[in-house]
């Protein structure tokens, strides 16, 4: 078990290595900071001024050394536009994204489990249909359209939510509905899958046999054996939630990530873009790194390479 963990490990922090030059050289070559700040009017000889200022004139892997190691230590710089450091910025925007996906995950799998247990028992019935057309209209729908129609419906008509806002864990409802909503899909259909392939088992007609109940063996046994893919892919679902959240945001005010990640990157502010790119992936890294620890604990199996 610690040999698998340490491979997983290395494995997780040679990948962060990887993303974080990745990000560096694509942001870093999507256009000039110096240009983005001092505007068109700029003359060239203040604009060569900005890029010494900013160390922009230095060679790139210099710069990526020195940037790698002062995130490193939680210093990610100041912020182009805000005028503040990035580190601040984040840390204040950091909790309102986290709850979000937090939610949105719970949205997820109160719908998802029922549905894919649902689907699994009748397999291709009327009410395995119906199960996965409520799942997949979740992802035929555009985020933003839902998330707007949830503010029509349930904030503007019935009063029920408010629209916008991230004061009150209220503000959190609608948004997570929508973006747990759209998420839902894929991990309905793997749980179907994998409470069809546990049903048809030979331990589960063993437990039939014996006069066990419906429910015991549903729960106890055919879902936990069917729930280890669900881990990982639990996992990889959070990591987009907290990528993906930009829209989300946007559209119900929400101070966090997404939304600070939009407006940078409309103001060319590359070092708040590199810290939420560097954060996001790291994030992601470990909820894999995460995932594999449980499914390994879940089915020793997985620990024999």
């Amino acid at each position: 078990m610690l040999l698998y963990m340490a491979q997983r490990i290395g494995l997780a922090v040679c990948v962060c290595l990887a993303v974080s030059l990745l990000a560096f050289l694509l942001l870093n070559a999507s256009g000039d900071v110096a240009s983005a700040i001092a505007g068109e009017e700029a003359t060239p000889a203040q604009l060569a001024a900005i890029r010494t200022e900013l160390g922009l004139d230095r060679f790139w892997l210099i710069r990526y050394a020195e940037w790698l190691g002062n995130a490193l230590r939680g210093d990610f710089g100041n912020s182009l536009f805000f005028k503040q450091p990035v580190a601040d910025l984040i840390f204040y925007r950091l909790p309102n994204t986290l709850t979000l996906a937090s939610l949105a995950a719970l949205v997820m799998l109160c719908l998802a489990v029922p549905l894919g247990v649902l689907a699994a028992l009748w397999p291709g019935s009327i009410v395995d249909r119906t199960a996965l057309a409520i799942a997949v209209m979740g992802q035929a729908m555009p985020n933003f359209w839902f998330g707007l129609i949830l503010i029509v419906v349930f904030s503007l008509m019935l009063g029920w939510a408010p629209a916008s806002g991230s004061t009150t864990l209220g503000h959190f409802i609608l948004p997570a509905i929508a973006l747990g909503y759209y998420s839902t899909p894929p991990m309905m259909r793997l749980i179907r899958a994998g409470m069809i392939e546990a049903l048809s088992s030979d331990y589960i007609r063993t437990a039939r046999a014996k006069g066990v109940r419906t429910g015991k063996v549903i729960f106890k046994h055919a879902l936990r054996n069917a729930v280890i893919p669900v881990v990982s892919l639990l996992a990889v679902q959070f990591g987009n939630m907290l990528g993906g959240s930009v829209v989300i945001e946007t559209v119900f005010g929400i101070q966090g990530l997404g939304y600070l990640a939009w407006e940078s990157i409309s103001r060319m502010d590359l070092p708040v873009v590199q810290a939420i790119l560097l954060i996001v992936a790291v994030f992601y890294i470990a909820l894999v790194l995460l995932s594999d620890m449980v499914n390994s604990w879940l089915d020793p199996r997985i620990r024999i390479q």
